[in-house]
């Protein structure tokens, strides 16, 4: 039996529901967007449109219309009431925001029945004017990467795999053949995500310097690191602020994060030592591990994937959980992570076979008073049960 996500039944939902507004499904690439999509049309009862704008020349943005116009034609031949036009990585096409508001408006004028869904990256979606040309018409469902409950349910993981291989559905039959894992994450998912996705859609000045930074960021994946030392690392010439500015793309690309030391001051916050973070652990694994045999059996090497684990999960769930999430080190004294929601604030303290508890979670509370103050794995909550939380209701 084909596996079907969680939010299937929500698309359905709103598929079957009375037009009112445009269906937006963004996310990263390769975590079943298109897949999503495909299931939930295969039980819709309503007439159906699927359109693809991948290979279609970016500067024909007439294709919308066209593939629009086609549809309504359509419809009227066949006598059809209602029906769904679904398009398919259309931020690929320019300017697809605005006609897209001018379509849908039109098909509003004259009160016909056609729903409109489209899928594509989350920030590009953004960035090429969502939030501006079709404000107050859309409604967004975000699919993020695959959780530990949907790989244990879809292909029977276990908790150690999830921590290890991550969550590209894509890859889950290849885990038994490391080099070929390996292969497969880097050239057919980062490659994708960082040329096409980032390279060709933004102004990226030096596209090497990015990779380089994109693939060290992944090895130090729950570490800090200063961006002066970073660029010491990085065989193409930079600087700080071109880092950080590919860094916060990457981050907007639900790739790679650079989290920022919690403090009551903001401009703190902003100067300090990105702590990395993948936002799927496959990143660390690929461009990290050696075999998944050698690094389970070593505490300290598993210690640091597990943290990097709970770092992903927890900025998974940041978006739609409506937390942001932090770090905290002052001199020796550390807490893994700081989730603050609507001003509130929470301490997380991860242990495992990598360290003892030190004393940063007491420094923190003296200093800050946080709502709460965890342990996550030893003596405290459970990996496994951790991990299937909805993070918001830890507050």
């Amino acid at each position: 039996m084909e596996y079907k996500r969680p939010q299937f039944a929500e698309v359905l939902d709103r598929m079957n529901e009375p037009r009112t507004f445009i269906q937006v499904l963004a996310g990263p690439r390769q975590v079943g967007k298109s897949t999503l999509i495909d299931q939930v049309l295969a039980e819709c009862q309503i007439p159906h449109y699927l359109y693809n704008a991948d290979g279609v020349d970016e500067n024909d943005t007439d294709w919308i219309r066209r593939i629009w116009e086609t549809t309504r034609t359509l419809m009227d031949t066949r006598q059809q009431t209602e029906a769904v036009l679904v398009i398919d990585e259309i931020h690929k096409i320019k300017r697809w925001s605005e006609i897209v508001k001018r379509e849908w408006d039109a098909d509003t004028r004259s009160k016909r029945q056609l729903k409109l869904f489209i899928l594509g990256s989350s920030r590009l979606m953004f960035r090429k004017g969502l939030t501006e040309s079709l404000a107050g018409r859309f409604e967004l469902i975000r699919l993020g990467h695959w959780t530990l409950q949907e790989m244990e349910d879809a292909f029977g993981w276990t908790l150690d795999n999830w921590i290890y291989y991550g969550g590209y559905p894509g890859s889950a039959s290849l885990i038994k053949d490391m080099r070929r894992w390996k292969k497969y994450i880097k050239e057919s998912l980062v490659a994708p995500a960082i040329e096409k996705d980032i390279i060709l859609t933004s102004n990226i000045y030096k596209p090497a310097l990015m990779k380089q930074l994109f693939e060290l960021g992944c090895t130090y994946s729950a570490e800090l690191l200063s961006l002066t030392k970073a660029l010491g690392q990085l065989q193409d010439a930079g600087n700080v602020t071109t880092l950080s500015s590919y860094l916060e793309i990457l981050n907007q690309c639900n790739l790679l994060a650079g989290l920022q030391k919690y403090a009551n001051d903001e401009a703190r916050r902003y100067q300090s030592i990105p702590k990395y973070q993948v936002y799927n652990n496959a990143l660390l694994t690929a461009f990290k591990g050696t075999s998944y045999e050698k690094d389970r059996i070593d505490p300290q090497i598993w210690g640091r994937w597990i943290e990097s684990a709970v770092g992903a999960y927890l900025l998974g769930g940041a978006e739609e959980g409506g937390y942001s999430v932090y770090y905290w080190r002052e001199r020796s004294d550390e807490v893994d992570f700081i989730i603050v929601r609507q001003g509130e604030v929470m301490a997380l303290e991860v242990k495992s076979g990598r360290r003892g508890m030190n004393s940063g979670i007491s420094k923190f509370n003296d200093l800050f008073h946080p709502k709460h103050s965890l342990v996550i794995g030893t003596d405290g909550i459970p990996f496994e049960e951790f991990f299937r939380m909805r993070i918001e209701d830890l507050f």
